[in-house]
């Protein structure tokens, strides 16, 4: 861990160097899961040329292990630095609901750069926030991943353990931020709806606990500015009083504006992921 944290110290500039080293061996040698990347693109851009869809790829590849030097350098960057690296426009909208004594869901997607993304709303945040994550299979990163999201003083807490936590959403009031893209296991309760032109499924728990507890949900858009240069935008997905709202409606929501994003820049999102394998 030692050498994790030394290497982190280095300048941004400098693992730019290491990520541009990753990309190649990414893009030319190991081509790191091309073939799921291309199926992904064709199913989600029929629309564009085989050239296009080409450069997203490669585009993509460049933010995959340009994100991999700046999750290391999360590590131990300071305040200062990732104020430059990553700004967010209205962290006090979701300040303000909590406040007022609510807690929220803020849901977002897989984009580049999200750990950054985490630890800027940690600083920013005026009032208590969790985020809710999969534990990595590996126990020495995750513990050092763990480190590394709490740094700022948010709580992050594991998927399963999370069950227990939401009971106190309406008497301990904060900000929870949900992954709501993760593709669920064959033993979730789930929900199967097109997205990107695919059938695909879902987790609801975001849709059960914002119904059940009366809750606001906000969706975080993510978009990149330069090389090393996030923006993040909060807006309103869903308020209640939900008596009266139909089936799915948090979910469907979701997933419309999670594709209004990744179509504004499709490079920034986790195309390796298997998401759409039922």
């Amino acid at each position: 861990m030692l050498f994790f944290r030394l290497f982190s110290r280095l300048p941004l500039g400098i693992l730019y160097l290491f990520s541009d080293f990753l990309y190649l061996i990414a893009r030319y040698i190991a081509r790191y899961r091309k073939k799921v990347i291309d199926d992904n693109l064709l199913h989600a851009f029929p629309e564009k040329t085989a050239k296009e869809r080409k450069s997203i790829r490669n585009q993509f590849y460049r933010n995959f292990t340009d994100s991999i030097a700046e999750t290391v350098k999360s590590i131990s960057i300071s305040k200062a630095e990732l104020a430059k690296r990553f700004t967010i426009t209205n962290q006090d909208f979701l300040d303000q609901e909590v406040t007022k004594g609510n807690s929220v869901l803020l849901l977002a997607g897989h984009f580049f750069n999200w750990e950054l993304g985490l630890q800027q709303a940690a600083v920013l945040s005026k009032v208590p926030s969790e985020g809710v994550y999969l534990k990595i299979t590996s126990p020495f990163f995750n513990e050092l991943m763990y480190q590394a999201r709490t740094r700022f003083g948010n709580t992050i807490t594991e998927k399963k353990e999370f069950r227990d936590t939401a009971k106190t959403l309406n008497t301990q009031h904060r900000v929870v931020q949900l992954a709501a893209d993760q593709r669920p296991n064959n033993r979730t309760t789930r929900y199967q709806r097109p997205f990107l032109n695919r059938p695909a499924y879902f987790f609801e728990g975001a849709e059960y606990l914002a119904k059940s507890m009366d809750l606001p949900v906000y969706f975080g858009e993510i978009t990149k500015k330069g090389r090393g240069r996030y923006q993040a935008t909060y807006e309103l997905l869903a308020r209640g009083p939900y008596d009266s709202s139909v089936e799915h409606s948090i979910t469907d929501a979701f997933c419309a504006r999670l594709e209004a994003n990744i179509r504004l820049q499709p490079d920034l999102y986790l195309w390796s992921h298997k998401r759409w394998r039922l």
